[in-house]
């Protein structure tokens, strides 16, 4: 086999190549993180709501399915399912009527033993007290931060006849980081029931 002198020109085209990797070797890779879909919402516009419930409310006009059910309890009691397609999520409201001081004990008990349970996978759970006494509207805001099933719940009584529980649930698998911006804006809608809320 013959070998063929390189000639000059070669010679340059792999000191410029060498020379062009070395200089690549000394720089780390560092990849795009990824980005968030950034999400707006329309602003919240509420409507009275009056269902054949022994309550009433406003709820957000983005709120296009709302279902009442009679549910089978030892007290009158109703669930209210507040549907919002668009944003992929429920609020889920559960009346209860009190009819005696024991029920109202069990009642406090299950609702903050709903919360609780959610200790186990939540990053923080800041509680906000609520009291209304023109309307005897008292209660707890729940806001349950982390990847956890609902991200926020509530409770209010008027400590005689009335009791509701509220809580938030999306169709989706628990992401905190991806439906922090729809958990946000239906926290508010929440807040807008408790505060909204009339006891018939």
């Amino acid at each position: 086999m013959i070998l063929k002198p390189i000639s000059i020109n070669n010679i340059k085209s792999f000191l410029i190549l060498g020379f062009l990797m070395l200089q690549s070797c000394g720089q780390d890779y560092v990849p795009k993180p990824n980005a968030f879909l950034r999400l707006e919402y329309p602003k919240a516009h509420y409507r009275s709501i009056n269902l054949e419930t022994p309550f009433s409310f406003e709820v957000n006009a983005l709120a296009t399915k709302i279902k009442v059910k009679q549910l089978a309890a030892p007290t009158e009691s109703f669930g209210i399912n507040i549907e919002y397609p668009t944003l992929k999520g429920t609020i889920f409201l559960t009346y209860k009527a009190i009819a005696n001081e024991k029920n109202l004990v069990d009642f406090l008990t299950d609702a903050q033993k709903f919360t609780l349970e959610h200790t186990i996978k939540a990053d923080e759970i800041p509680v906000f007290p609520y009291e209304n006494k023109a309307r005897k509207v008292y209660g707890i805001f729940s806001e349950v931060k982390g990847n956890v099933a609902s991200p926020a719940q509530f409770y209010v009584t008027d400590s005689v006849k009335h009791f509701l529980t509220g809580s938030l649930y999306f169709y989706a698998k628990p992401n905190y980081d991806s439906i922090l911006p729809a958990a946000n804006y239906l926290q508010k809608d929440m807040a807008h029931i408790m505060e909204t809320l009339h006891w018939k």
